[in-house]
């Protein structure tokens, strides 16, 4: 499109060249000064076009470097909302009251595939012991040391390697208590004591499994040879009581690990710790009733699961009289199928 200013510079011009040829004059003149005016307003309307095409890109970049400005407030915005909520996350996890502690001399770790054998760091009269792993790292295996800790209620258990003449009489005063309990047998057990065997099914005590053989846990380190061991005692206690055994187990001498914890929940067992023992199965070396006593009513707790051998003579004189101060103590007597 033709400049209007360019047009009118022509119409003038060309009029003036009429007028000049009329006077005589050379129009070769008016052609010098068109192309001088030609060039002035070709020079005027470049200039003038890139003028607005520096305009033009002069807001282009504007827009630009706005629009990139606003993604950088928009970015800033965002992440400054994130930390924002990230804050309030950390102030409100600051705000809920923290765990107790335990002990630094006995703090737990994470269950490692070392073998351990299982132990307790006691504190004050009454109190929960320190295990030397957490109960809600033990509960990732099935595995448990404690029952429900907010009431005071007991969890009888005993090892059961061999009889030697105790387990009746322990039999006798669990019977008359009304008080459950869980008795983790050997093969050894099985194979030579049916009766008795029979007899805890029939009065309503749990019969569980502590291996065939009693081995070195460390010895366990292939996934037949666990199981051999479990199923054999397993099948033993069908052939007795006609009954499928409860998926209950105790590591021999409290040996465990990662592996063979995690071995026994595949194979569907849950396995039971202790929070209370004494040392009771020296046969040549007893404690006196006092030295019992001592132990196992001022280490008594809520949710206590606690270990005994049936093979203690101690334990079968003084079974009786030790279940009555529990019970003068505002204990009850309750099943491990209770724990959860």
């Amino acid at each position: 499109m033709i400049n209007k200013k360019v047009l009118f510079i022509l119409t003038a011009l060309l009029a003036l060249s009429m007028t000049m040829i009329s006077c005589g004059i050379n129009p070769g003149a008016v052609d010098t000064i068109a192309s001088a005016k030609m060039k002035d307003t070709e020079e005027v309307t470049t200039s003038s076009v890139q003028e607005i095409e520096l305009e033009t890109e002069t807001d282009t970049e504007t827009e630009s470097e706005q629009m990139d400005q606003n993604e950088e407030n928009a970015k800033s915005e965002t992440q400054e909302a994130n930390v924002s909520e990230d804050n309030t996350e950390n102030e409100t996890e600051s705000e809920q009251p923290k765990a107790a502690t335990v002990s630094a001399d006995f703090a737990t770790e994470e269950i490692s595939n070392e073998s351990s054998d299982w132990g307790l760091s006691f504190g004050s009269e009454g109190e929960i012991p320190v295990g030397n792993a957490s109960a809600e790292d033990l509960r990732k295996y099935n595995a448990y040391y404690t029952g429900d800790t907010s009431e005071k209620v007991i969890y009888i258990t005993f090892d059961t390697g061999y009889e030697n003449g105790n387990t009746g009489k322990i039999l006798d005063a669990l019977k008359k208590h009304n008080a459950e309990a869980a008795f983790f047998v050997v093969g050894n057990f099985l194979e030579t004591n049916p009766d008795l065997v029979k007899r805890m099914w029939e009065e309503g005590h749990i019969v569980a499994n502590h291996m065939y053989d009693h081995p070195d846990m460390e010895e366990i380190n292939d996934i037949a040879s666990f199981q051999k061991e479990v199923d054999q005692v397993a099948n033993l206690y069908k052939e007795i009581t006609g009954e499928e055994m409860l998926l209950y187990y105790r590591p021999p001498s409290g040996q465990y690990n990662a592996w063979n914890l995690n071995l026994a929940k595949q194979l569907g067992y849950k396995t039971f710790f202790w929070s209370l023992a004494y040392v009771d199965w020296l046969d040549d070396n007893q404690p006196t009733h006092e030295e019992a006593y001592d132990k196992l009513l001022t280490r008594v707790h809520p949710g206590a699961i606690v270990l005994l051998h049936s093979t203690s003579k101690t334990n079968a004189e003084i079974m009786d009289d030790l279940l009555t101060k529990w019970e003068e103590m505002g204990y009850t007597f309750g099943s491990l199928s209770d724990i959860k």
